[in-house]
């Protein structure tokens, strides 16, 4: 099993990422990266001062999928990468795009990764996304983890999450693992 580098997603958008041959709910953590370990909380992290982006860290199986695929996911299907400080309807820098890579090699496929999808003008907006080295990551608190698994029918799921997990089944079908 290997770390995938931390990527900033609200804590609530774990599922297409979990819905992947190899990355599975119980590794997919969530937390924050970016900033120090004493603000690492949620009415914190919130404010925007703290440094933090809300975060997930994925471990996955490299035989079952690859770093490349879950670039693809996550830049085809999760969020949106070309905006600045901003996750559907949330704004902050806590909810910026950034990939926290833990070794070069990580680094190296990311900005390759990235600079393939801007030459192929894929987005009609530049990508925003940082590359950024891992310091540390901060588990979220407990209520946070496996949030869309324990409220599949809030409004914010169902409004924002929900479609992702539709998008995954429709673009990416060989990716897509229904749980």
């Amino acid at each position: 099993m290997r770390s995938l580098p931390v990527w900033p997603f609200q804590t609530r958008l774990l599922m297409p990422l979990s819905l992947t041959p190899g990355a599975s709910r119980r590794r997919a953590t969530s937390g924050y990266a970016g900033g120090e370990a004493n603000t690492a909380h949620y009415e914190m992290v919130s404010t925007g001062e703290t440094g933090h982006a809300e975060s997930v860290r994925i471990t996955y199986d490299p035989s079952q999928i690859s770093y490349g695929q879950l670039l693809k996911v996550f830049f085809s299907v999760a969020h949106d990468p070309t905006q600045l400080n901003r996750q559907g309807p949330d704004t902050g820098t806590q909810y910026r795009s950034a990939i926290f890579f833990a070794d070069e090699n990580q680094e190296r496929i990311a900005r390759a990764y990235i600079a393939q999808l801007d030459q192929a003008k894929i987005f009609e907006r530049p990508i925003v996304t940082q590359v950024v080295a891992l310091k540390a990551f901060h588990e979220a608190e407990a209520y946070h983890q496996d949030y869309a698994v324990h409220h599949p029918n809030d409004p914010y799921i169902v409004i924002n999450d929900l479609p992702k997990v539709a998008n995954l089944r429709k673009q990416l079908p060989s990716l897509y693992v229904a749980k």
